[in-house]
């Protein structure tokens, strides 16, 4: 089988109730599944969630709740892995047989159902034990500045703060929207950001982060721009 797994724990602290908040019209949540749904990649497509409401709206969505997950795997601290290997574990003893999973944030409106099937592509035409989302940085990181204690600042790489930008290597960053992986890459807690990794591409203008309110009105902003073409 080829299934997705998408995390909503309900505790989201800097934006309350964030995974089921209204974003453009729909919970977000919401997003996440139906662009899963649209991919036409997955045997079956799975909440793991600590929180009824979450679990009312995510099968209101078409999703599945095979489970609530357990309270030690859904404090601040506990990281995507673990929540994923515990969603295999769980389906397994049910009786299902996994081969492929994929790990879509339940806080990412711009993942689209084509960006799943080209990443599910890669992962089955290579080597790769996962396949993630990604994007580049608009500034080279080899001159990022810090502020120092006393209020001044100072380059982080002082051999490189004079280089030209197109003299420095291009540096990419983690999408934040979805992880494909092989089943015994996820049970055997194999770093997502590895040599037998690889990255899917995506534009930066379709990459956001939504961590603040002043992150999710940009995020709408974008959406709605990109929905209106």
């Amino acid at each position: 089988m080829r299934i997705a797994i998408i995390p909503a724990r309900g505790g989201s602290q800097r934006i309350p109730r964030k995974n089921i908040k209204p974003f453009c019209g729909q919970p977000m949540l919401a997003w996440s599944i139906q662009a899963a749904k649209n991919s036409n990649c997955f045997d079956q497509i799975f909440v793991s969630t600590d929180d009824e409401e979450i679990a009312s709206v995510a099968q209101q969505k078409g999703a599945t709740l095979p489970f609530i997950r357990p309270a030690e795997l859904s404090d601040n601290h506990t990281g995507t892995g673990p929540v994923v290997k515990h969603a295999i574990r769980h389906l397994e003893e049910s009786g299902l047989s996994i081969d492929q999973i994929c790990c879509i944030y339940a806080t990412a409106p711009f993942v689209q159902a084509e960006d799943l099937q080209n990443a599910l592509d890669i992962l089955e035409k290579t080597n790769a034990s996962y396949v993630f989302s990604a994007t580049s940085f608009p500034f080279p990181i080899q001159r990022a500045i810090r502020k120092t204690n006393d209020g001044g600042c100072a380059p982080i790489f002082p051999e490189h703060i004079s280089k030209r930008s197109q003299d420095l290597e291009e540096a990419f960053h983690d999408a934040g929207q979805f992880y494909w992986g092989k089943k015994d890459a996820w049970l055997s807690s194999e770093s997502v950001f590895s040599p037998e990794s690889r990255m899917y591409l995506l534009p930066r203008w379709r990459v956001q982060d939504i961590d603040t309110l002043e992150d999710w009105e940009r995020a709408e902003r974008l959406f709605t721009a990109f929905h209106s073409n």
